[in-house]
């Protein structure tokens, strides 16, 4: 679970009729027709991130409820649980108006019918980076899911028109989070002190970086 998606109530994207699937290689992602919104539906390996919308809180709220015990070490939002469902969609209805606005994109992770995790682009790296955080439901462990999605929103995220960085944050103690940006080839760029806000953490910040030449040499090297 990577730090963007540890910040409180920024945890936890089919349903868009704007613009066309673009393909890119297995994967597709479909943009918006304002172009300094982020991404709010892409598809990849039978796997589909969609942005939250108001009438989502049931599904949410029961997705949260199975994994507050396996998120309690890293996300603090979870100190916040368990919200009722007023309040789960005014949290979501937040979500959709910073997106309109032009900032984050908040994402569901669906396999099937499914919740399998969530996910999101953060703008808190200037004009030219974007944040990448996710976290997975318990019962999708151990399946390569979170360095599916993470490899997903570094391609997106790079192919956002003045967007030449993408960023994965995490807190030291947090192993298997690690795991995903070194698997991917990003570059480890040093550690901060940031504070414990959840159990599990030590209050160190890992922070990792794709520069976008980088990544589409990586892409071009490898099978995507």
């Amino acid at each position: 679970m990577s730090q963007e998606m540890r910040t409180r109530r920024n945890f936890p994207s089919e349903k868009t009729t704007r613009g066309q699937p673009r393909p890119l290689g297995a994967m597709f992602f479909k943009m918006n027709s304002a172009s300094s919104l982020l991404p709010e539906y892409l598809e990849h390996k039978g796997m589909i991130l969609r942005r939250w919308e108001p009438g989502d809180e049931a599904v949410l709220s029961c997705a949260i409820e199975r994994n507050v015990e396996h998120l309690r070490p890293w996300m603090p939002w979870i100190a916040e649980e368990p919200l009722n469902l007023a309040k789960r969609r005014v949290l979501i209805e937040e979500w959709e108006r910073a997106w309109r606005q032009g900032g984050d994109v908040v994402l569901g992770v669906f396999d099937g019918t499914e919740v399998a995790g969530g996910c999101g682009l953060h703008r808190r790296r200037g004009p030219f980076g974007l944040d990448i955080g996710y976290w997975i439901d318990k019962d999708h462990l151990r399946r390569g899911l979170g360095t599916e999605i993470a490899r997903v929103l570094t391609t997106t995220a790079l192919l956002i028109p003045g967007v030449t960085f993408t960023e994965i944050h995490h807190d030291k103690a947090n192993i298997a989070s690690g795991r995903i940006p070194r698997r991917l080839g990003y570059d480890f760029v040093g550690e901060s002190i940031d504070g414990k806000m959840a159990p599990g953490e030590v209050g160190i910040d890992w922070a990792w970086r794709m520069e976008s030449a980088d990544w589409n040499r990586l892409r071009q090297n490898s099978a995507f």
